[in-house]
């Protein structure tokens, strides 16, 4: 099929009116991604309208179109890709955006794991999309390979720390950054081979979508971070946001082991069979994407030019990813604490 290229739009209007949905209201969320932005259009919402940062490639939104009508398929709850008029499944937008339509599904979003129960709908739900993605016929080879490279993240934070100079946060990036190396340098250590597996890649509760009532899982959102991981690099990042009661906007963090417990639980229940190897490394996937996360916050504490940051919760991007980056390594090290208790329970389930 050849794909005509859509009109570009600069503001949400424009895109929706190129979609003949300019009529409709739209709403920007509130914090609607760190990365790329989101709003409700219509009232009740009928679709999700997003402004896709430029870091993620052109395959991205074919790979989204082919992996929800997969899903759909297969009888999971998705939204649904909107292509542009002439068939292509974005609008060009400005400095290398995209503007992409989407179909709305009604629920609740959480910033936050409210109880055990929660984290058990939601890891069954994400072992039910393991299971489905298992015959996907698109490539799901890395669009972004570096995401998940906690080595190369470390590179990077050390040239940030040693490139730091003059910049306001100087000192707090430098010892901050000096911290979370140390940590990578103690628990850092050889993986076995581990099956790549198809991932959602982004697993932060608030890209779980829960019925109106905020009681099931319905639907994993935001995918544009679908490729392959292995297992524990996979939960760790969903298991560092659900288990962590004090959100990413806090240093004073808590990893709550009972929720822990129930998302380990409940995706066992209805996913794959999952390796020994596999489940024995879960703790420390945790600890080593809390602390990969933990380098990139600190290094955009100098560049600030990555993470979206809240004016409520700092007085500049730099003091926000600060804030966040000392969070997660808080985090990191408590995982790091607990890792053989964890070990040990983990070795109990069948």
């Amino acid at each position: 099929m050849v794909v005509t290229l859509a009109s570009s739009a600069s503001t949400p209007e424009e895109a929706l009116a190129v979609h003949g949905l300019g009529h409709l209201p739209s709403r920007l969320l509130a914090g609607s991604g760190l990365v790329n932005r989101t709003w409700s259009v219509g009232e009740p919402p009928r679709f999700a309208l997003q402004n896709v940062n430029a870091l993620f490639p052109p395959g991205t939104h074919a790979r989204v179109a082919a992996v929800t009508d997969h899903l759909a398929a297969r009888g999971l709850c998705t939204p649904r890709l909107v292509r542009a008029p002439g068939g292509a499944p974005v609008l060009p937008g400005p400095d290398g955006t995209s503007w992409r339509l989407l179909t709305w599904v009604e629920g609740t979003t959480f910033d936050r794991v409210p109880g055990p129960a929660h984290a058990r709908s939601a890891a069954t739900l994400v072992a039910r999309f393991h299971a489905a993605l298992s015959d996907v016929p698109c490539d799901l080879t890395p669009l972004r390979p570096w995401a998940h490279d906690t080595t190369l993240h470390m590179q990077h934070l050390q040239e940030a720390v040693d490139g730091c100079g003059g910049h306001r946060l100087a000192e707090d990036i430098r010892a901050t950054g000096a911290e979370i190396l140390a940590a990578w340098d103690r628990i850092r250590f050889p993986w076995p081979s581990l099956p790549m597996r198809p991932s959602h890649g982004d697993l932060k509760i608030s890209n779980v979508r829960f019925d109106p009532k905020g009681r099931e899982a319905v639907c994993l959102i935001d995918l544009d971070t679908l490729g392959r991981l292995p297992l524990p690099l996979e939960l760790g990042d969903a298991l560092r946001s659900w288990c962590n009661t004090g959100g990413e906007d806090a240093r004073s963090v808590l990893f709550d082991r009972s929720i822990f417990e129930a998302a380990i639980e409940g995706y066992l229940s209805a996913a794959p069979v999952v390796e020994p190897a596999e489940r024995q490394l879960l703790p420390a996937g945790i600890s080593r994407i809390a602390l990969e996360l933990s380098a990139r916050f600190c290094a955009d504490a100098l560049y600030e030019t990555y993470f979206a940051w809240d004016p409520a919760r700092a007085e500049g991007p730099g003091e926000h990813h600060l804030l966040r980056a000392r969070g997660q390594l808080a985090l990191a090290l408590q995982i790091e604490r607990r890792a053989g208790v964890l070990e040990a329970w983990i070795r109990t389930l069948a």
